[in-house]
């Protein structure tokens, strides 16, 4: 299954490490630094124009790093809805 994350971005699902909310993962010192490296490595992708609300951290074999940032105008919620994530876990609970 594939995942829309913005414009005309998708990525499948089982490349999906994490999907994160830009605010609050963004006021950690680390996931700033984490974000920092992976920019000046090249590995993030920003898929809007517009204020970014989360990102996803994907596996991607093609990268030396193996992995790669998306940017995304959507907000970590609606991603996670749109995964099925959400009922998937619920069945385990």
């Amino acid at each position: 299954m594939y995942l829309h994350i913005g414009h005309d971005t998708v990525i499948r699902h089982k490349d999906i490490v994490g999907i994160f909310d830009i605010d609050t993962a963004s006021v950690s010192k680390q996931t700033r630094d984490y974000l920092a490296g992976a920019q000046k490595k090249g590995l993030v992708v920003n898929v809007t124009n517009e204020l970014p609300k989360s990102f996803v951290v994907c596996t991607d074999r093609k990268q030396k790093a193996g992995y790669t940032v998306y940017i995304s105008q959507i907000s970590s919620t609606t991603l996670l809805k749109r995964t099925d994530f959400l009922e998937e876990l619920s069945d385990y609970l």
